[in-house]
């Protein structure tokens, strides 16, 4: 997971005075462990491995074999793109002292906002006594948002006392003498 990403394209709000200046600004997007070159790169090896294992089936005369080698490196690539395309997911967390705007965007583009007095909201914290902190969630006037879900239990813990640190933060205002 990819946290502190700013993401400043589409977002409307963006802060002007003082006192919509972010306290904790986050994106959260999935991890993926493969890139792009990495894909090539494993994409040229399935092929190449493909091609060396069909010719002695289509030397033997047993073409039909050469053809599901193809059905498999078509499997594999539409696996690949599929991952892919769920990583464009992300969430943004932005905490200013007049505001909690939660954007969460799915791999489709469809966009969920969540918007709350920071004074209001509550920070959630699920925990296992095994796995650690395995949810988080956002609480303001009976209203629940769960947050970093893309995060791995390590991981959301220190996003969990890094966004509670920012939202006492902005309880306690803006600090006008740093401005």
């Amino acid at each position: 997971m990819s946290i502190g990403k700013h993401d400043r394209d589409g977002y409307a709000g963006e802060p002007t005075q003082t006192t919509e200046r972010p306290v904790f600004d986050a994106t959260i997007t999935p991890h993926r462990s493969l890139g792009r070159n990495g894909f090539r790169i494993v994409m040229t090896l399935v092929c190449l491995a493909s091609i060396v294992s069909s010719i002695p089936f289509v030397v033997l005369g047993a073409w039909p074999v050469a053809g599901f080698f193809g059905l498999d490196i078509l499997a594999l690539f539409i696996a690949f793109k599929v991952n892919f395309n769920a990583a464009r997911a992300f969430e943004r967390i932005v905490v200013t002292p007049l505001e909690v705007l939660l954007r969460k965007v799915s791999h489709h583009g469809t966009e969920a906002i969540w918007r709350s007095n920071p004074a209001w909201t509550k920070l959630e914290r699920e925990r296992d006594e095994d796995y650690g902190l395995m949810g988080l969630s956002l609480v303001s006037r009976g209203r629940s948002v769960s947050v970093a879900a893309a995060l791995s239990p390590q991981e959301r813990e220190g996003f969990a006392d890094a966004l509670g640190a920012a939202l006492a933060s902005a309880r306690r205002g803006t600090d006008f003498s740093t401005a």
